[in-house]
């Protein structure tokens, strides 16, 4: 059983739905480090539910730092967060005992864990426990922003209506835009249009899912390996530890399979006595390794698995079919709260991936 992701820097979660309190670990973080707990609140915040779009379960996230931190710095120790459950209403599970959900982990959780699990809200594979990765990747974040790093991740498209792209050169007015949003989107006049989407799957007791757009500037090149450590896998590795990610591409992605060469290539000159592309259908990685361009990727969000509708199902304890009508709090759709912790979790795999390139950093020449 393992719950830590990374290697010079590690993530350690633990806590269910609908259990006393999350847990958070970060070990690996040198000594000294500036942790900024407004601008954790802050990130914690936009993850969480917001109007008719969202559950109406209201988790405050009032996180504690209980080690690893001492006047406003790190200590060199394992940083931990608690941050408590407070808002649970377990009785909406009670007549699902023994149904698995629908695309959702109670099946596989049952075999793995041989019914000794907490099936409750989703118990340890709830997105609730996103707010452990968010509250980590909040320390990633501002770490690397003191490094000149900045991420910001938009809903490039959600319930079949679409935002204005980042592009292959983000602009920092976007970027900065849409950071600071608990819905974020580029263009307000698609929010709107998403929001309506998603209302309308509400009320027909649906949902909807969509694709986010990620991008980073700052970064140096260099950062990644070139084989299983790579920039785009320890990413992915990251990315699809949020609940509902399905898939994701890096640059031009899945289109480059359809492109030639001489079109896909990115080609090089000097600006300014630095090495550039032109273009930027890498996604700003060659070889797994940074090329200090920006960093693009997307990644495809399902539809919220909990919905109002008779679905069917199987009973574990009887051994027969039947159906199931989920109840409860649950989201018409995740792509918005979603985003933020695609971000937090692209935080920590660079800060990772920095912490592995100032390790092995060679020498000067």
């Amino acid at each position: 059983m393992r719950n830590t992701f990374g290697n010079f820097i590690t993530l350690t979660l633990a806590g269910e739905s609908h259990g006393g309190a999350l847990v958070a670990v970060i070990d690996g973080l040198p000594a000294g480090l500036a942790v900024d707990t407004g601008y954790i609140a802050k990130k914690l915040a936009l993850r969480r539910p917001s109007g008719q779009i969202s559950t109406s379960r209201r988790e405050t996230d009032d996180f504690r730092i209980v080690s690893g931190l001492y006047e406003g710095r790190t200590c060199g120790t394992p940083l931990t967060f608690v941050i408590p459950n407070s808002d649970t209403r377990s009785s909406d599970y009670a007549a699902l005992a023994g149904i698995p959900r629908p695309s959702h982990a109670d099946y596989t959780a049952h075999v793995k864990y041989g019914g000794f699990e907490d099936p409750r809200g989703g118990g340890h594979f709830s997105g609730r426990v996103t707010a452990g990765i968010v509250a980590a990747g909040a320390v990633a974040e501002y770490a690397l922003a003191e490094k000149g790093v900045k991420i910001a991740t938009h809903i490039l498209s959600a319930g079949g209506v679409s935002d204005r792209s980042f592009g292959e050169f983000p602009s920092a007015g976007d970027m900065d835009r849409v950071a600071g949003l608990s819905f974020p989107v580029a263009d307000p006049d698609a929010g709107e249009k998403m929001k309506e989407a998603i209302a309308a799957a509400k009320e027909s007791g649906d949902s909807v899912g969509g694709i986010l757009e990620t991008a980073v500037t700052g970064l140096p090149a260099g950062l990644g390996e070139p084989w299983f450590d790579s920039c785009e896998s320890m990413i992915a590795h990251a990315v699809f530890s949020v609940p509902a990610v399905k898939g994701i591409e890096f640059g031009a992605g899945f289109s480059a399979a359809s492109m030639k060469g001489s079109e896909a290539n990115d080609p090089f000159r000097y600006e300014n006595g630095r090495v550039v592309t032109t273009s930027n259908r890498s996604g700003g990685i060659a070889g797994g390794i940074t090329n200090g361009m920006p960093l693009i990727f997307r990644c495809a969000v399902k539809p919220t698995p909990s919905i109002a509708l008779p679905q069917q199902s199987v009973d574990l304890m009887r051994g027969e079919n039947t159906g199931i009508t989920v109840g409860g709090r649950h989201d018409p759709c995740i792509v918005h709260r979603a985003a933020h912790a695609v971000t937090a979790s692209c935080a920590l795999a660079l800060l990772d991936l920095y912490a592995g390139f100032c390790a092995t950093k060679p020498a000067e020449r």
